[in-house]
């Protein structure tokens, strides 16, 4: 019972339009001058734009887009980079603007090559401990963002990396694209979710074998596998998968995000309870929708027979 009511608290705060967004400075170039996309940023406390934020404009508005910028580390995940990132998540979750979040990398060849282990190595017992309890609870606030978030794997994603691109909702990968849970080979386990991601995506057993064994494997292979959703063929800019992924976002742009945010919320609390538990679950977040505007302007576009313009209420 406790859990329901907590379900139902949390599905009518997602449901709710937002009475006033909170937005990112937006900076648009030269080259932007189409209206088609602009860019914002956030600062590091190193001073660098390790995660950059871009809107897309035009017929690809409502897709946020955040990209890893730390080349030359790798785009690893240092103490003020989960910070920065912890900061952005914050703001994305209370924008109602943001219908689909793509995370993906600016770097070339590289998605994430995991925690910053430079840094790492200079840290005490308590310092590590820490981190890694930061870094967990930052690929939480991924998976719990309201919107689906897909992750566009198009350079190699190991060990946090991929626990991070874990935490998304639905992955893309170029063929060539490495990735594994490879802590083991370090003598540690993955410590911000991949032990508990990796068994509920695929198997138990199968988790198990790829984690005790530390294999890296290729986009290919982890398209059999069922780690990614879609893999494509690596292209000239190097950016197939983010491609893949923006094709995605704009399959699901037109349909009501109420009901897409309340869909993702069903399945992924419904995951984690019995079935007869799932579907309590279920009717919690239809409730929510019923009420909408959104659902309304549903059933009048399709007896007038023509496009619903929904607009999150």
């Amino acid at each position: 019972m406790y859990l329901m009511i907590r379900i139902a608290r949390f599905s009518r705060q997602i449901a709710r339009p937002l009475v006033e967004p909170r937005h990112f400075a937006i900076f648009c170039s030269s080259a932007d001058l189409r209206g088609r996309k602009c860019m914002s940023t956030k600062e590091t406390s190193e001073g660098g734009n390790e995660i950059l934020v871009e809107r897309l404009e035009g017929a690809q508005k409502g897709i946020t887009v955040l990209g890893l910028n730390r080349p030359a580390a790798k785009n690893s995940l240092s103490r003020a980079m989960v910070d920065t990132f912890r900061e952005i998540l914050d703001e994305i979750k209370k924008d109602n603007d943001s219908r689909v979040v793509v995370l993906r990398s600016l770097t070339p060849a590289i998605f994430c090559a995991g925690a910053d282990l430079k840094e790492r190595k200079f840290m005490s017992i308590e310092e590590t401990s820490e981190f890694v309890s930061n870094l967990r609870n930052l690929f939480i606030s991924i998976e719990q963002l309201p919107m689906p978030v897909i992750a566009a794997l198009d350079g190699a994603a190991l060990g946090g990396g991929l626990e991070m691109a874990l935490a998304c909702d639905i992955r893309t990968a170029a063929t060539n694209t490495k990735m594994g849970l490879v802590e083991t080979r370090l003598a540690i386990i993955p410590g911000a979710g991949g032990t508990q991601r990796l068994p509920r995506i695929l198997s138990p057993s199968l988790a198990k074998e790829l984690i005790f064994t530390a294999r890296v494997l290729d986009g290919s292979e982890a398209k059999e596998l069922g780690l990614v959703n879609h893999v494509v063929n690596q292209n000239e800019k190097k950016d197939a998968a983010y491609q893949q992924a923006l094709k995605l976002a704009e399959e699901i742009l037109p349909n009501g995000p109420v009901g897409v945010r309340m869909a993702k919320l069903a399945i992924d609390k419904g995951m984690q309870v019995d079935l007869s538990t799932g579907y309590s679950i279920e009717e919690v977040c239809y409730a929510q929708v019923i009420p909408t505007k959104d659902r309304l302007e549903g059933l009048a576009a399709f007896a007038e027979k023509r496009k619903p313009v929904y607009k999150g209420e």
